[in-house]
């Protein structure tokens, strides 16, 4: 019986066990995640568009990266504590590498949307206010630490709408309280 117990216990804490030795990527990762790639637009275009390539290629990062007829994007685990906007040390962390990705010469030109994302617990009006304080706050926090205009930063909560895991509602998953940094062009 106490084994069962351990296991059942083991297995629900896993998850937030491998969140928290998950290393924060690198600015060069994220660079990399962001920037767009020869032929894809960004930003309002007029014209012509090119077609996109016939089969998409992955990418030899192949992390977090959006479709190729998607904006270039960054899914980053940005660790709040639960019902809070208040970034942790982690989440500092992780966007102290973000921060020094949008001061790099290769991005300096672009502008970003933050996208804060909750997991479902909650009503989903209380999540779309959490996650859109969420994303202020790291917009905010690279405002003030990396001198990033506020211009070039759009924060936006989007709630438990878009979920990377899917789950039930009322379900606390980690893995969906993401912070999404898309790069909306120059």
């Amino acid at each position: 019986m106490k084994r069962a117990l351990l296991l059942a216990t083991a297995g629900a804490l896993y998850p937030l066990a491998a969140m928290a030795q998950a290393p924060s990527p690198s600015a060069e990762s994220i660079i990399r995640d962001l920037r767009p790639t020869a032929g894809e637009a960004t930003g309002p275009t007029r014209g012509i568009r090119p077609a996109a390539p016939a089969a998409d290629a992955a990418k030899p990062h192949a992390s977090a990266q959006a479709p190729s007829d998607e904006a270039p994007s960054v899914k980053l685990m940005v660790d709040f504590r639960t019902g809070s906007a208040e970034l942790t040390p982690a989440a500092a962390h992780t966007l102290d590498s973000l921060g020094h990705a949008l001061t790099s010469q290769a991005l300096a030109k672009y502008r970003f949307r933050i996208e804060g994302h909750t997991d479902t617990v909650g009503t989903p009006s209380l999540n779309k206010a959490l996650s859109t304080r969420r994303a202020e706050a790291v917009s905010s926090y690279l405002e003030k630490n990396f001198a990033i205009d506020s211009a070039r930063l759009d924060p936006e909560g989007l709630g438990s709408d878009d979920l990377p895991v899917p789950t039930p509602d009322q379900t606390p998953e980690p893995r969906n309280r993401v912070v999404k940094v898309v790069n909306l062009g120059g």
